[in-house]
Formats: structure tokens, sequence, C-alpha cells
């Protein structure tokens, strides 16, 4: 056999060994996440072909047994996890090869860890080590030293024993100094033990306390309530992990790990002593030196890393959850708004836009303090009103906020015959947008403060248009967003803002380069290509002229183009979710109602499509009953907006001040944000109430998003009013009633 055949042979073995071991993978992920092994497979294969999530969703439903967005991107990340433990794996065993170490037990041991940790324990006699004092002691010469202890022998003098190992050149100036190297080695040795740091990580996890002080008591901080607090680990909530290690990076607070150690003593002895020897005091020494010195500093630090990654990761869930919900919030349609951005010095800046986001005008007003310019200011509301038609106005949530709503309601109970009503808006990271690149490209004639006028009003009419133009983490509806991990908060918001795009669709010929760069398989550079193609080229009239864009490949052209509209194009399905890989499906299904595609969306052709019986109909045509359904449900609603089914925001005409509240008053009010302990909703007062968890039905709730969600309309009953705080308490459990008042 030749060479270049051996090598084929290699690489052969090498492709079947790495298939078997993908096999295995697959395996694991379909017991983990209770999928069967075709669907699991299947994922993974379309997604290694460079299939996005949100396509494989929306049009592979018949190969992936319709596995949802969620139930995919579980597949995703424990596939990429689990190769990941493959490759290190493989790494480990070829380095402690390389040393001559490798057995064949070890190697088995290695191959069947099922977690990252279990790999790393078992290399961790092996590692590379920076200079210790067992490394000092093994170039002493006194591993045999350390080796006749551990023997254990019945009888012998260990000083006797040490002595042999007293050396001046070699730095051992006593006995006393040669056993306490060969103890260090043994301590570390002790320590590297995968089996026994395993049980004490467990035993840690279960028992270990987390003790708070703080540096300075006399100190006030709002990390008050943790000046002197202990909590079972791992009992303790993401969001008290999460403020208790900012109160630690504040250098406030002190915080450790309380564990009793007697245990960890009894079961490492137990593991290491054979019974009673002539070095039993000695390995009885070295025992409780490795956990107190080696050992318990290690676990901590991972103990506290594992309990941290699983705040943050809570914590990122719950700002993802409420991120989407936020930019799925119902588009504010057919309305002219004008924006308006409080300020108290420097005024209140306005934006009139119409109702498809165009700019009309922008002015300046000062109805607030130190000015009190109401009367100009009311002129200048009431001119600009009636010379757009404004039906809206919407109001940032910033500095002089109140004060400016009251102005507006002012002007609005002026105007008694209109219809006129205004809304607050959140405004957070409008500052961002109002200052970044991009919007110095849509507005460079307005200052920054007009920018952020006129991306309030925006916020109202498409609230997932313009929040996509400002960076994820800066929308503020989570909880301590700052203190986790910045990589991993990024990654998952861009899931979620990828996925709501994808949900709603884009108008192509409308959409803003932001907005477009979310799209199914496209990025930042093709989304500006679109854009500039479409203003050099005028409107897309097709589907079909994307595919001339610069850099939108074939790949990339399958992947993005059922989530493009374009509406009054060439062929109406082009206004649909409807891909057009399946048009020619359609027009068979037309063929088969005896109907033509120029009556997309008519009540004859709903009613001849309700009546059809998809599976059958799907089985005629040759086309999976799943794509069938969401073709037959585009059909109907050719166009529709999933947002449109959402409750609309509450509209107001008058402000309600906090000393307005009493205990039991019932409110409509907007749920503004999710957290662990409960929710803040707009009531319509200075700051946003707070139902707590406890408040939010009248049965156990696990979690307040199992209940409510960022946007919903709810009912709410004061509690009760801190006007010194400026704090509200609200309940959602009707007075005297037994039910919790449900999201509208």
């Amino acid at each position: 056999m030749t060479e270049q055949d051996i090598n084929v042979q290699a690489e052969a073995l090498s492709e079947q060994a790495k298939a078997e071991e993908q096999e295995q993978i697959v395996r694991q992920v379909s017991r983990e996440l209770n999928l069967t092994l075709k669907q699991v497979r299947t994922t993974i294969s379309l997604l290694d072909e460079g299939n996005t999530i949100p396509f494989i969703a929306r049009y592979r439903k018949e190969m992936t047994g319709e596995l949802d967005e969620n139930q995919l991107r579980s597949i995703e990340e424990r596939n990429q996890y689990l190769r990941g433990l493959a490759e290190r794996k493989r790494e480990v065993i070829r380095i402690i090869d390389e040393q001559g170490k490798l057995t064949g037990e070890l190697a088995e041991s290695i191959r069947q860890a099922v977690k990252l940790q279990e790999v790393e324990d078992l290399y961790r006699p092996f590692r590379q080590k920076r200079k210790t004092r067992a490394s000092v002691a093994k170039e002493k010469g006194l591993e045999p030293l350390a080796e006749w202890l551990l023997s254990q022998p019945a009888k012998g003098d260990p000083a006797a024993q040490a002595a042999a190992y007293v050396d001046a050149d070699k730095g051992v100036a006593t006995a006393e100094e040669a056993l306490q190297g060969a103890m260090d080695i043994l301590a570390e040795q002790f320590a590297d033990d995968a089996k026994i740091r395993a049980w004490i990580r467990r035993y840690t996890m279960d028992h270990a306390l987390i003790v708070s002080e703080a540096k300075d008591a006399e100190q006030e901080s709002v990390y008050e309530m943790y000046y002197n607090y202990r909590e079972l680990a791992k009992k303790m909530p993401p969001h008290r992990i999460l403020a208790i290690n900012r109160g630690e990076r504040e250098n406030v607070l002190k915080i450790g790990l309380e564990v009793q150690a007697e245990p960890v003593h009894a079961f490492m002895t137990k593991q290491i002593m054979k019974g009673s020897s002539a070095t039993a005091a000695l390995l009885q020494t070295a025992i409780e030196d490795a956990y107190k010195r080696l050992i318990a500093p290690s676990i901590e630090r991972e103990l506290r890393g594992e309990l941290t990654e699983k705040a943050e990761a809570q914590a990122i869930s719950i700002f993802s959850a409420n991120l989407r919900s936020l930019l799925l919030q119902p588009p504010v349609k057919g309305k002219t708004v004008l924006g308006v951005d409080p300020a108290y010095r420097t005024g209140c800046k306005l934006a009139v836009v119409d109702d498809t986001g165009k700019l009309l005008e922008v002015a300046v007003t000062y109805p607030t303090p130190p000015n009190n310019k109401k009367k100009e200011a009311s002129a200048k509301f009431h001119e600009l009103i009636d010379r757009y038609g404004i039906n809206l106005i919407a109001i940032g949530n910033g500095t002089a906020s109140r004060e400016t709503e009251q102005f507006v309601a002012e002007v609005i109970a002026e105007r008694k015959q209109d219809e006129l009503a205004y809304l607050i808006v959140n405004e957070a990271g409008a500052s961002v947008y109002s200052a970044s690149k991009l919007a110095q490209e849509e507005f460079p004639e307005l200052d920054v403060a007009e920018r952020s006028a006129a991306s309030i009003a925006r916020r109202l009419q498409d609230p997932l248009a313009e929040l996509v133009k400002i960076e994820p983490k800066a929308i503020g509806v989570g909880q301590y967003q700052h203190d986790v991990s910045q990589k991993h908060l990024d990654e998952s918001l861009k899931v979620v803002v990828e996925s709501a795009v994808n949900h709603v669709g884009v108008d192509v010929n409308t959409a803003s380069s932001a907005l477009l760069s979310y799209v199914s398989g496209v990025n930042a550079t093709i989304a500006k290509n679109i854009v500039k193609f479409r203003e050099e080229n005028g409107k897309f009239t097709s589907r079909k002229m994307l595919q001339k864009v610069p850099r939108l490949g074939a790949k990339t052209f399958e992947q993005c183009v059922g989530f493009m509209r374009i509406g009054g194009g060439e062929n109406p399905l082009d206004y649909t979710p409807i891909h057009p890989e399946s048009y020619d499906v359609v027009n068979r299904l037309f063929a088969e109602l005896g109907l033509s595609i120029d009556q997309l969306g008519t009540k004859e052709l709903a009613d001849r499509l309700a009546a059809v019986n998809v599976d059958e109909l799907a089985a005629k045509l040759e086309v999976g009953a799943p794509t069938l359904r969401d073709i037959v449900d585009s059909l109907v609603r050719p166009g529709r907006d999933p947002r449109e089914e959402l409750p609309a925001p509450i509209f107001r005409k008058d402000v309600l001040k906090l000393e307005d509240l009493v205990p039991g008053m019932e409110l409509q009010g907007t749920v503004r944000n999710v957290i662990d302990f409960g929710a803040f909703v707009d009531i319509g007062v200075k700051n946003d109430g707070l139902v707590h968890i406890s408040q939010l039905s009248s049965g156990y709730v696990k979690h307040p998003m199992d209940v409510v969600s960022v946007g919903d309309n709810v009912t709410v009953w004061v509690l009760n009013v801190d006007e010194k705080k400026g704090r509200v308490g609200l309940t959602m459990r009707p007075p005297g009633g037994s039910g919790a008042a449900n999201a509208q």
C-alpha cells in the first residue's frame, strides 16, 4: 500500500469517526429535548447548509416536523456545545498522549464525560501549571518522599525518612522542610483528583451559604439589605445574585461562601486513607491543606461563576422577552403625529410626521420651567395641530415629561371638539439613535434633540421599524442588563430582533437599511445595497428584482425573499409571506378552485378556502399540509400585519396626579417592564406603579411573565401610595374577588 493510499484510508476513517460522533450528538440532543432523531438530524443538516432559523421555521416545516423557532434554537445551541465538547475531548487526549501519560482507562473516562467541566477535571493533573509550592518541592527532589508518605506504611519514622532528603544545595535545610515539601506535593495531587473535586463541587452547591457583609456598615447605600445577609446559594434568586455582584464590584459589599469543612475532610479522608499508619497525621494535614488552600477557593470561584452565569441567563431571558413584546407592539396607523421631546432649560423639541412617517416640520417651545412660556407654546401647538390635522401627540418619558404632559392635557382641553389625544412614549435609547450615524444620514439638517422628537413620533407609528435603529440593550426593558455579559446579551437580543422582524415581514420599498439588516440571510452590507439599488433604480416592482442587488446571491435570496413584501407590484403574491418557491403551488390551487389570482384577498376566495379540506387538497397538489395551511392563511389575508391583532395602546386626554390616587381606585394601565419580582405599569402618573408578583393573580404565579407581557393593557387597583418616594403599589387582584384581572 502506497503512502497516498494510507493517507486516503486515514482520511476515510477520520470522516467515519466524525460521522459516528455526530450521530451520537444527534441521539443525545434527541433525548435531552424529547424530539425525534429525524427532527434533530434534519435541523442540524439544514443549519449546516447555511439556512437561518426564521427560514427553517417558516418554510421547512415538513422537513422538521413543524418545529418552532425556540425548539430550533435549542437544537442549534446543544449541537454547538456538544461539538465543542467533542473537539475539547480530542484535544485533551492528544495533549496527555504526547506527554506519554495516557492510559486506556483515562482515555475512556474522557470520552464518556458529558460536561466540559468533567473533561477539565480529568485534564487538570496534566495541565502545565505556573510555579506552585508543589512544583518547587518536585524540583528539590521530594517526590519519592511524598510517595512514601502516601504508601501509608504501618511502621516507620517520617522525620528519619525525611532526613535523607536534607540537601543545602537543593534548598532543603531541615527534615521538617522536606516533609512540608512532600505534603505540598500531596496536597496538589489530592486537589487535582477528578473524583474528589466532583464530590466537593456537588456538596458545595447543595450546602454553601452566600454571606454578604458591608465593608463600611455606616455607609448609606442601596445595598443596605445585604450588609449582614446570608442565604443558601442554590436558593438565591437571580436578581439578588446580580445585586450582590454589583455591590461587590462597587466596593460596598464583601461576598464569600460559608461551607462546613468537616464533611469535606471526612470524604477526602475516606478516599485517601487506608487506615492507621505511621504517616496518617501528616496525610490528614495535607488533606486539610488541599481543601482550604487549593480546592475551596477554586470551587468558590466556580460556584459563584455558575450562579452568576445562571443569573445572567435569566436576566437576558427577561430582557429578550420584554424586548420582543415591545418590538411587536401594534403600529398606530393612519394618524399624523406630533412628537415631543421634553426638556426644561432648552425647551421642548417638536416634530410633526405624517401617517407614513415623513417629517413635515420641526419647532421648539418653552412651556416648562424655568422659561414657562406657556402662552406662546400653546399658540404653536394649536397652529401645528390645525395646519397638519394632528390626531395624536407622543410625549417622551424623559426629563420634564410630566410637566409637558400637564401642558399638553391643557391644550387638548382647550380643543373640546377634537378627537385629539396624547400618549407617553418610552424614549429609552432615543438619544443613542439621535447621535448615531444613521440618524445623521436620515435627518442631516436637524440637531440631536429634533431627531429625538421625530424618533419619538415614529416609535408610536411603527415601534418595530423605529426601534431596530437603536442598539437593543439601550432599550430599557430588562433588569440588570448592564451587569451581564455584554457579548451574550448582544447575541441574544440580536436573535430577538431578527425573530420579530421576520415574524412581521418588511416592505422592501420603505424599509430602512437598519430594518433590512435583520431580515433572514441579509447582513448590513446587503441591506445598504438594497436601499442604494432602490434609490438608484426606483421602487422594486417584483421580488425577482432583488436578485439584481449586488452581493445578494442565490442562497441569500432563498433565505430572505419570503420575508420581503412588495405592495402594488407585478405579482400580487409578492405582498404575501408565501415564498416564491411555492408560487407554482398557488397557481395549481387557484386552478383547482376555478379562481384567478386577481381575486386574492376577496371574500369569495376566503369563503372557498374556508370550505376546503387542507389535508386532502395538499395530497392532491403534492405539497405538505403545513405549507398549504400557511399558503391558505396568507391568501385569505394578504399583507396582514400580525401586530394589528393586538390591542391598541391607551390614549389619554387628561393628567392623573400622584395625590389623586387613593387605595382601592381602579385604573387602566399599560405594562412597561416585567422583571423577576413583578411588573411596572404606566397608569398615567409620573412614575410607573409596581404590581408585585404576589399581586398579579389570586392564584400561584411562578413568574410574572406567565401572567403579563410588555405592552399589555391591564386593569389595576391602587394598593398604597408613598408620595415622599413617588412610589405606587398596585394589584391586579380585584377587591373582594377571587380571580385575577387579565391582560386585555
